[in-house]
Parts: C-alpha cells; structure tokens; sequence
C-alpha cells in the first residue's frame, strides 16, 4: 500500500489573495497524493532574509508539530535555497519544500508526451540549478517523495556541468519541436482550418468540453494540472470542420519558469482563430479570467475570444454575471447549442453561405472550391451540379460566376 505523505502548510500572508492561494495549495497537494494536514498563517510586513517569516513564527510551528513524525512543510511561495535549509534546520531538519517545487513535481507526475516530459524535465532543472549550493545541501534535504519527482538528486549534486549541458539539450528539442508547430501552424493556415483553443485555469473542465464537443475520451480528471500535453482534436457545426487544441491550464503565481518551458506549447494554441477562456461559474471565476487574460497577454495574445463558464448546472441566479458570459455545464451537457451559435457567430464573417450551379463542363473548379468550402448540400441535374456550402468570403470573387444563391 502506497505510503502517503502527509503536508503541513506554511501561508505567508502578504496580499488578500492569500485565501485562494491557500485553497490552491491544498488542491495540488492532493494531485500531488498527498494529504493536507494543517496550515500556520503569519502576515508579512517585511520578508526576512534568513526564514522569510522570522524565527518567532517558526518556534511556534516547531512545537506544534513537536511529536509528529514524517511531516513535510510546504512553504506555499517561492524561497531560496538558504531560506529553505533554515526553515528546515529551525523545524528540527523536517523536509521543506515551495509553491513551485510542488507544481514541477505534479507536472512530473502527469507528463506522458516525450514533449511534456522534456518541458517540464527543462522547467525543473532551470529552478534547480541556481538554487545548487556547494554539494547541493538545499536539494538533498528534500530526500524521497513528493519534491523530487524528476531528474535525479545524485546527478543533479554532483555536476553541475551535467546540468547546463542537459539544459541546452532540452532547450534545442523545444527548438526543434517549436518548429515543427510553427510549420502545423502554417499548414493548418494554408489549408484553411478554423481553429479553437481551449484556455483557461486549471481543472475548469476544458478537457471534459474538449471530449463532449469533440467525443473523444481525453484524460479527464478532478486534479489540478491533469492535462499537460497539448491535444488537438476534430469537431463540426453546421457542417464546418474546426480542430479545437487543448493544453495545460493557468494557476495564480504560476512561475515563470513554468510558462517559459510551456511557451512553444501554448502558442500553439494561441495560434488560433478563436479562444475559448474557460472559468468555473462556482468558483472565483472574476480571478480565474484575469489570471488567464494576463498570461496569455504576456505571451502576445491578440485572438478573438469567448468566454464560458463551465459547471453551471447549480447556479439558480445569473443575474450577477456578466451579460456575454456564455453558460454550460460540459458535465451535464448543458448550454453546448449556445455555445456552438456563439461560435458559429464568430465565424460568420470568415464564411458565406451560398448556393452554386457548375455545368458539368467546368466540374474541375467544383475540386478546387472544395478546398476552401464547406459542403452542406449536392444534388446531381441534366446540366450540372448544385451545391449549397459556406464558402470563405475572401475566395467570394473567384466563384462569383457560379453563384445562383447568396445568403
């Protein structure tokens, strides 16, 4: 039976949103199979150099955990390597671990793709590195279990050099792959394709719409980060195609260093026609929305987009919310039409719905228009073929001669 590591939490209290970094703490605590144990608050006026929130606090932590074995602090922020050994040493040499030590390790855990192993492989060595001392002090102190879930803790003390070569590897397969998007990108444009990028907080149930929209059977999973690899799959509204691309949700604070070795895959994603900015209707979703919006304007976003906000189904009053907020519950397939005439209405603009007659003389440039179009209707005459199909409105002059119906 699989031992689970019992977490005490440590929250610094330097902004108001503390509460929900709290709540976040103890969600990936679970998705990292911990269990959540207690919490010691302390406001914070001026971070301490040594302890970052003074020795008083922590002799107060000591004896409360006084007699209880195999617990590991969380220190729900980031701390530097020193920071990290004293609050250790000042808590009877417990295992102390931070905010993002506890987020890469998650990320370790559900990586599947060799792409997503890399990326977040580069993520961990990233903020390993500057934080190696000597031998590495600050790192073996974090012995087994959760924080250190990765590359291994012997080579990472012992070789430096090990790391910064292992870094420009990584960053050269991003490369690699950041290339290979970018010409998807290219094809998928060229080709015509319309395609939707599910964004948004973690575990607001992108997946779950991605796999109602689309019936696919993604990975789908009440736990923070469960999907990290990006998933692209095909769907169709009134007989056009769309590829709706899925990949790993925002957090509060999510650190830098996570964003940066998760770039090439979420631009793939901003690459789009349209976004879907997904948020939980029952949860803060004012801070959920703003924490997308401000990632994604850090990557250069500047798409259209929708915003949706999902698990719906007990809200009795939507007097409260914002007029253009779209409702469903992608669990109980709820408010998926409205979803799809929202998009659809995004697309308008994109396409035009016609009707054309082509003798059969010239059924060549039928194959031709099929390339940019959408066929809703064909019927076979003595003379030639009638087809009715949204047509891409910048293609519009080049059939013109064909056109019987414009609606």
């Amino acid at each position: 039976m699989e031992n689970i590591e019992k977490i005490y939490v440590i929250q610094p209290i330097i902004s108001e949103n503390y509460k929900i970094l709290h709540e976040e703490a103890i969600s990936l605590i679970e998705s990292a199979n911990g269990a959540y144990c207690g919490t010691s608050y302390q406001n914070v006026k001026e971070i301490n150099p040594a302890t970052y929130i003074g020795s008083g606090k922590l002799c107060e932590i000591r004896e409360k955990l006084d007699g209880l074995e195999e617990i590991t602090i969380l220190f729900n922020g980031d701390l530097s390597p020193s920071q990290t050994l004293n609050i250790s040493a000042a808590l009877d040499d417990r295992k102390v671990i931070d905010r993002t030590t506890l987020i890469l390790d998650i990320f370790a855990k559900n990586a599947v793709s060799s792409e997503g192993k890399v990326q977040v492989e580069l993520a961990q060595l990233k903020y390993i590195y500057p934080r190696l001392k000597g031998k590495g002090a600050a790192l073996s102190r974090l012995g087994g279990g959760i924080g250190s879930r990765g590359p291994g803790e012997s080579q990472l003390e012992t070789d430096r050099r090990y790391i910064r070569y292992r870094i420009k590897y990584l960053e050269s397969k991003l490369l690699e792959t950041a290339e290979r998007r970018k010409l998807q990108t290219k094809r998928r444009a060229k080709d015509n394709k319309n395609v939707i990028a599910l964004v948004g907080y973690t575990n607001t149930g992108k997946s779950t719409l991605l796999n109602l929209l689309t019936g696919s059977n993604v990975l789908s999973k009440d736990a923070l980060f469960a999907t990290l690899d990006p998933t692209a799959r095909k769907f169709e509204i009134d007989g056009i195609e769309f590829i709706l691309v899925d990949t790993v949700g925002f957090l509060q604070e999510l650190p830098t260093s996570i964003i940066e070795a998760f770039k090439s895959t979420l631009e793939s994603a901003l690459n789009c026609d349209l976004a879907l900015i997904v948020a939980d209707a029952m949860g803060d979703y004012n801070m959920q929305i703003k924490t997308t919006l401000d990632t994604l304007t850090e990557l250069g976003f500047n798409k259209p987009y929708l915003t949706v906000l999902n698990k719906s189904e007990n809200v009795s009053d939507f007097s409260g919310y914002n007029k253009d907020y779209i409702f469903i519950s992608a669990k109980e397939n709820l408010g998926i039409n409205a979803l799809k005439r929202k998009i659809k209405e995004k697309f308008n603009e994109k396409y035009v719905l016609c009707e054309l007659f082509i003798p059969y003389e010239q059924i060549n440039d039928f194959y031709k228009i099929n390339l940019y179009s959408y066929e809703k209707f064909k019927e076979y005459t003595n003379d030639g073929l009638i087809i009715k199909a949204y047509i891409l409105s910048t293609q519009i002059n080049e059939i013109k001669k064909y056109i019987i119906n414009n609606n």
